[in-house]
């Protein structure tokens, strides 16, 4: 009952502050304009900062476990190659691959993973490493099936599409916080108080101000039209990926900490920031959004049955 209410009061808040920015939207308070100007902010500014904020504190040299982030990263990339591939199969219109794919795959790891494993266990040491091995495979992946799938990519050739993703991977500004990150948590990049205090608050922005942007943007009869695939990709996101992959995990002897690392990535949420990013690419918005709501409304539950089967099967 504990994980259940735990799980409730994390995906709850979220939810309603979508839905307050419908309300918003509503009571003429905010308009598109509004959301519009705050997808690109988050985008651009707040998102990039976060992540950079986030992996830059990661003590790569003390609490590195070579296997658990292998592991992190190779079920990662295993779950998006796999749902890229059915997905471009069966998926239909072309323009929503992008936005169906990121909402199968893409978990809010790192707004939520610190968050559960400090409730749980009281220190989150090592969920920096599952920030750092799904992460940047996350967005990496993010661009590469946006452009390539995008409605700007119907007809062009391969060669053609190929260089335009790798023009987005290195213009865009998530990854490049990610890559600034990275080298600041190598050299150890000692950031004065004050800086580290503004990055803070720039950075948490991001989850608030996307929220509120994608209710308040929220078209109910797109995201009606998107349904079906929205239903998929939250079974896919929610079930299927923890399915398959936590098994594994257990067997190959990942335990408390690390193992409640897993659970967030691969059966949280769908992040907000997708909604944002699939936006910004041109990608099916309304599906994303659609996608990161229900997500969002279902995770509690499903979250809940998640921790409680691996602790009661001695894992966690």
């Amino acid at each position: 009952m504990e994980s259940f209410y735990y799980s409730i009061n994390a995906s709850l808040p979220v939810f309603l502050t979508m839905a307050a920015g419908l309300l918003f939207r509503r009571a003429g308070l905010l308009d598109q304009a509004f959301a519009d100007r705050a997808d690109r902010f988050v985008f651009k500014v707040t998102l990039p900062v976060m992540l950079f904020q986030q992996i830059r504190v990661v003590d790569v040299y003390h609490s590195f476990d070579a296997g658990y982030l292998a592991f992190c990263a190779g079920a990662t990339l295993a779950g998006i190659l796999a749902v890229w591939a059915v997905a471009r199969r069966f998926v239909r219109p072309r323009q929503s691959v992008g936005a169906f794919v990121q909402a199968c795959y893409r978990s809010s790891a790192a707004i939520l993973g610190i968050a559960f494993i400090q409730n749980i266990y009281g220190s989150a040491g090592l969920a920096g490493l599952m920030i750092l091995g799904s992460v940047p495979l996350f967005n990496l992946f993010a661009v590469l099936v946006l452009t390539l799938e995008g409605p700007a990519a119907c007809g062009e050739p391969l060669a053609g599409r190929l260089g335009a993703a790798a023009k987005g991977v290195a213009k865009n500004p998530i990854i490049l916080g990610i890559l600034a990150g990275l080298a600041a948590s190598l050299v150890r990049l000692p950031v004065p108080t004050v800086l580290d205090r503004t990055l803070d608050n720039l950075g948490g922005l991001t989850t608030p101000l996307a929220l509120v942007a994608i209710g308040v943007g929220f078209d109910l009869r797109a995201a009606l039209q998107s349904s079906r695939l929205a239903v998929l990709a939250a079974a896919v996101k929610l079930l299927v990926l923890p399915a398959v992959f936590l098994p594994l995990a257990a067997a190959l002897g990942f335990r408390e900490q690390l193992f409640m690392g897993l659970i967030v990535m691969l059966g949280s949420p769908c992040t907000p920031t997708c909604c944002v990013m699939t936006k910004s690419l041109g990608g099916d918005a309304a599906l994303a959004g659609a996608a990161v709501m229900l997500t969002t409304l279902l995770s509690s539950v499903s979250l809940t049955f998640w921790i409680f089967l691996w602790r009661w099967l001695g894992v966690l």
